[in-house]
């Protein structure tokens, strides 16, 4: 059998006539992504495992010893796609099109990343709870695709850690035995730093891996602000870290091959905070990749991007995966901005000099005379502005830092600044490491503290600070950056799905000396915000349901964190966007997660692989470009199913005059004899009736199916878009479904 098996391989490997290399610069050959397919002559090779010699036979033959190829082959891939990522000329990809088992080949793309109390904020607390019921996240692996780590950090001490679970299968490519109970591999697939240790020298993965599993550290803080014990959403689970970005930028293949291996690896969730625009699904190595996870029961958690509060600027909107926005937590690093005339301002600021005093000094705006462009304090745009020893007013914005512009300030010898949001900004501020004493406001204090300037003849203005303050009322509030819908790719899923912490979150900092010591002892933090913080909150709290939950597929995970959803702040309104005017559904998706409720969510809405294809067909998706995403050979033919027919936790929908009816399965995961009872949120204009409208289960795991018709009503409303939303209500549970309508 052997010899056959071996006989059977040889054949399959000179089925390919091979091409002819052309005379080439190395500089001058592009990256590709190529995808194919095992012909059913060579699935004896796929079932071997030995797919990188077929792979090779798509490549030219080498014509020196120098020219082998691994000099075009790059990342060879088995678990997310079938294909792999090599250098190639036109020419070259032109012949290979001609070859049996060819599907396609482009370019690669490049992809950006998207960037203590935080658990407490989201009720997770040590011994009572969510925490212990989920056993803190214990035996689950998180992926995280990123930048890489730095291992020295107390944040992945391995301190009452278990053994990793007998599936893990991963590697350690860092130098020494820095690996341990907690950071249980790092590798890096930065084609570029091949050979390289996935040390992170840009800071982004080590914030990320610690927000979602970071073990607990005590006496966190930065510069003695948000002094507390820092822990990452799942602090016992483990941690698999992937570096395949550098400089901030993801090369599309190294991101391949960086879930590749995950999946490869045994990892149970996915966080990738990283992405680009609206794409096609089978143009983009996030949604293909994912994809290949999810039919393997991994999780896979993305952000939605920072193109806020822009419409349709979300990123990885494909509905196999959590898309997540940033929302703010109830913390603040008071600094107060006190006028002459006695009003006082709450801003933020880092930066809380000890030696301060809060004595008025005079107060100058800068623009006061009509020159707009030094109202930003660009570098050395205040050598001619009279600010020696002044507060000086500064805008937000105009692609310059807070903290840049406070240099600008102390260096035309400033006392202190006040820096103001734009109108798109309006009330999201944020503290930062400011190098003078300064208070960052909203763009409302900033119009009055302009008023007052222009009221008086000696405007004075000074700062006060308080430190850290717990208890924003506001909170949570969207993120002015947090990337909006709808879906261009997809508008009839809603996106984002959720909203969680991301904004000023306290998270471990990478520092030269943790990854040059590698010892576990380096306590260092700084503050980061952005949805690419957001999706690993949502990361571990996704390990935390399945950790309590073992055997639930990622979709119902998804649904278990959509359903339970809170849509509410600390003082009962609705969550706000950064105008404080209630947000609306395609900036808070379902609502803010709410940890505790996820993990006994009652019902949930499950979807199987099967079911995402039969949505891409009714998407419009070609057979061949669904055969990209899924790895199988598809036929649509009768399969095809309407965007909102998806068994989605949530419904997005365009209502023409003849009204359309869908149908939701729900599944039992509460106590066996349970009753739901429906309530409507009214969705202005529009009609809504179920059928039926009580689901009465027996059994754990049972299903029930319900019939939802949406018409419009016979009062009509001056709106492109309405929103509510329908929940099923238990002695125990709600069940939240939002709805988005678009009229056309």
């Amino acid at each position: 059998m052997a010899c056959i098996l071996l006989l059977s391989i040889t054949c399959i490997l000179s089925f390919h006539p091979y091409i002819a290399a052309e005379t080439y610069d190395q500089n001058s050959l592009q990256t590709y992504i190529v995808h194919v397919h095992v012909p059913e002559s060579s699935q004896v090779l796929a079932e071997s495992g030995d797919m990188v010699s077929w792979y090779n036979s798509f490549l030219p033959k080498p014509t020196a010893s120098s020219d082998d190829y691994s000099l075009r082959m790059i990342h060879s891939y088995r678990n997310v796609i079938t294909g792999f990522a090599a250098r190639l000329s036109p020419t070259e990809v032109s012949q290979m099109e001609k070859k049996d088992g060819f599907v396609s080949a482009r370019p690669q793309k490049t992809y950006t990343l998207h960037t203590t109390h935080a658990p407490s904020f989201l009720g997770l607390h040590e011994n009572v709870g969510a925490w212990p019921i989920s056993n803190y996240g214990k035996g689950v692996i998180i992926g995280v695709i990123d930048t890489g780590i730095s291992p020295g950090h107390l944040s992945f001490s391995d301190e009452g850690m278990p053994s990793p679970p007998a599936k893990w299968k991963g590697k350690c490519e860092l130098n020494g035995t820095t690996c341990n109970n907690k950071l249980i591999g790092a590798r890096n697939f930065v084609s570029h730093l091949s050979g390289l240790p996935p040390i992170d020298q840009e800071g982004h993965g080590t914030l990320t891996a610690s927000t979602a599993a970071g073990n607990f550290v005590s006496g966190a803080n930065v510069l003695g602000n948000a002094n507390g014990t820092a822990a990452g959403m799942a602090p016992l689970a483990h941690l698999a870290v992937y570096k395949a970005c550098s400089l901030n930028v993801c090369g599309e293949g190294d991101i391949l091959a960086a879930m590749d291996a995950a999946v490869e690896d045994g990892v149970d969730v996915i966080s990738a905070s990283l992405g680009r625009g609206p794409t096609n699904f089978s143009e983009d190595s996030v949604a293909i990749a994912a994809f290949g996870a999810i039919q393997k029961g991994i999780f896979v958690s993305c952000s939605a991007d920072n193109g806020g509060p822009n419409s349709s600027t979300l990123a990885n909107e494909f509905p196999w995966v959590l898309t997540v926005g940033a929302s703010t937590i109830d913390r603040s690093i008071r600094a107060t901005a006190v006028l002459g005339n006695g009003d006082e301002f709450d801003g933020e600021s880092l930066f809380q000099p000890k030696d301060f005093q809060p004595t008025l000094l005079p107060l100058v705006d800068p623009s006061a005379g009509g020159n707009e462009t030094v109202a930003y304090c660009a570098p050395g745009s205040l050598n001619d502005t009279d600010v020696k020893g002044k507060v000086v007013l500064c805008v937000g914005g105009g692609g310059i830092s807070r903290i840049a512009k406070g240099q600008t300030v102390k260096d035309a010898g400033g006392a202190a600044m006040i820096v103001s949001n734009d109108a798109e900004a309006g009330y999201d501020i944020k503290p930062d490491a400011h190098v003078l004493p300064a208070a960052h406001v909203s763009y409302a204090a900033g119009q009055k503290i302009k008023a007052y300037i222009n009221s008086t003849s000696t405007p004075t203005a000074t700062i006060s600070f308080q430190g850290t303050v717990i208890g924003t009322k506001s909170a949570p509030m969207v993120a002015s950056f947090s990337s909006r819908g709808p879906s261009l790719s997809s508008p009839g899923i809603l996106k984002p799905d959720i909203i969680g912490p991301g904004v000023s979150i306290l998270a471990a900092r990478y520092t030269s000396r943790d990854n040059a010591t590698n010892d576990n002892k380096n306590a260092s933090f700084s503050m980061a915000s952005g949805t690419s913080i957001s999706c690993p909150h949502l990361s571990g709290i996704a390990a935390l349901v399945k950790s309590a939950h073992p055997d639930w597929s990622p979709a119902a995970i998804k649904s278990a964190i959509m359903t339970s959803a809170t849509q509410t702040t600390l003082n009962g309104s609705l969550i706000a966007d950064e105008r404080l005017l209630p947000a609306d559904i395609f900036a808070v998706g379902a609502g803010h997660v709410n940890p505790p409720k996820a993990i006994d969510p009652g019902l949930v809405y499950d979807i199987s692989p099967d079911d995402y294809i039969a949505y891409l067909c009714g998407l419009g998706y070609t057979e061949k470009e669904i055969t990209i995403i899924t790895r199988r050979i598809i036929s649509c033919s009768g399969r095809a199913i309407p965007e909102a027919q998806l068994n989605y936790p949530s419904f997005s929908i365009q209502l023409g005059r003849h009204g359309s009816m869908y149908t939701r399965t729900a599944t039992n995961v509460g106590t066996a004899e349970s009753t739901y009872y429906l309530k409507i949120e009214s969705v202005p204009g529009v009609d809504i009736v179920v059928q039926p409208r009580v689901l009465s289960f027996t059994e754990v795991n049972q299903k029930m199916t319900y019939q939802i018709f949406f018409s419009r009503s016979a009062t009509p409303v001056n709106a492109t878009y309405v929103q509510g939303s329908i929940a099923w209500i238990s002695s125990k549970h709600i069940v939240r479904s939002p709805i988005s309508v678009k009229f056309i």
